[in-house]
């Protein structure tokens, strides 16, 4: 009998030359269990995903509710369907009141293509600017606005007018002029190995886009539903972007992006052409259910004002002289080793030893903790003595 690793790797398309193999046949909480009766904390959450833990009951429940009424009816925009309605309404009601209309995609790298074709269609302008080091998706739109030439030389040509400036680098800004469609910047840099923006910058880059005309887009793609300790990253900062971009742990678990704009910008699509972006399973009414549900636990349940205790506890306790540098906000962490063999092998040993963790693309010298922001303050100290353990093996 042919084994699952071994279809895995006939059939399945693959995205490195070693992946973890691990074979998961449950999952609850913060653990994974895999088919060898292995038990696993996750500290990643299928890297930003799953906030809310895995197999959380009220949104299975949300999700058998909705799939008993209906699933997929027609491309997005056409009919009226009751769960995108009320996740619109729901997710403008957590957002700055400017921001009030909302369109939903299926995931992050369409959430940006999205972005990008509004912004363009909004200023009638071509230039792009964003960030080195910035991670934005990988198809074409999204991999053009990403800033590692390495990672995306073999797929050029490109999106041409795209510029990149360096993060957190105020003269850099210089270079949005009125020739500038939008600017797309994470306000916490994920890939580049969890890099904050300083609240001058931002500043000054919300002022750059207001001389220019440029449009500010935001990627929350992977900071956004309680992960750095705020509904939205942007809320750490004095100002307001005209677009958002949004996925991951929007769907609960499910596949769902969204991008998020003022009304007056967001009928651009209306016309010229009508039908100026297009998806047909964009707010699939299942994970829009999921979504709901997923935002009212993290409303409910106060879950956002446990973060910053718990990034505390993380950061107080995690001290070892293999760990060059911490840093983060909430629980988007990145831990910085020495050098990227360090990673891989302490990687290695979480999962000898019972947890799993991941490198950043960018930043391949640090490894992420990233984990359901259900964990409770006892299980984060259960874990910072197993990443411990394990430093101390490599």
């Amino acid at each position: 009998m042919i084994s699952n690793r071994e279809l895995f790797l006939r059939y399945m398309g693959q995205t490195s030359e070693a992946p973890y193999m691990l074979e998961i046949e449950k999952a609850e909480g913060l653990y994974l269990y895999c088919n060898n009766k292995k038990k696993l904390i996750d500290l990643i959450a299928g890297v930003s995903v799953s906030n809310l833990g895995h197999g959380n009951k009220r949104i299975i429940d949300a999700i058998k509710l909705q799939a008993e009424k209906h699933m997929h009816l027609m491309v997005y925009g056409e009919y009226i369907q009751t769960p995108q309605v009320v996740l619109a309404q729901k997710l403008c009601s957590v957002l700055p009141e400017s921001i009030n209309s909302v369109y939903f995609v299926n995931s992050g790298s369409e959430a940006i293509e999205t972005a990008l074709k509004l912004a363009k269609r909004t200023t009638r302008r071509t230039r792009i600017v964003s960030f080195k080091n910035s991670y934005h998706g990988s198809s074409h739109g999204a991999i053009s606005v990403t800033g590692n030439e390495a990672f995306k030389n073999s797929f050029r040509p490109l999106l041409p007018d795209v510029y990149h400036i360096n993060f957190n680098d105020i003269e850099d800004l210089e270079i949005i002029t009125d020739k500038t469609a939008c600017v797309v910047i994470e306000p916490i840099q994920g890939e580049g190995g969890v890099r904050v923006a300083s609240n001058e910058f931002m500043v000054k880059l919300r002022q750059k886009c207001d001389e220019t005309g440029a449009l500010l887009i935001f990627d929350e793609i992977q900071t956004g539903f309680g992960r750095t300790g705020k509904f939205f990253a942007l809320e750490h900062y004095s100002i307001v972007p005209d677009i958002i971009c949004m996925a991951k742990a929007l769907g609960a678990g499910m596949p769902l992006g969204a991008v998020a704009a003022p009304k007056k910008i967001m009928n651009n699509f209306t016309s010229d052409p009508v039908l100026g972006h297009i998806t047909t399973f964009g707010g699939h009414p299942i994970s829009c259910a999921a979504a709901i549900e997923g935002i009212n636990i993290i409303i409910e349940d106060k879950l956002i004002e446990t973060i910053d205790r718990k990034n505390k506890l993380f950061v107080e306790n995690l001290k070892h002289p293999k760990i060059k540098e911490l840093r983060g906000k909430g629980l988007f962490i990145a831990v910085e080793l020495e050098n990227s063999k360090m990673v891989q092998d302490f990687i290695k040993k979480g999962i000898d030893l019972g947890f799993v963790t991941d490198w950043f693309i960018f930043c391949d010298n640090a490894f992420r903790i990233a984990p359901p922001l259900t964990i409770t303050e006892t299980e984060v100290i259960e874990i910072v003595k197993l990443i411990k353990d394990a430093l101390d093996l490599i």
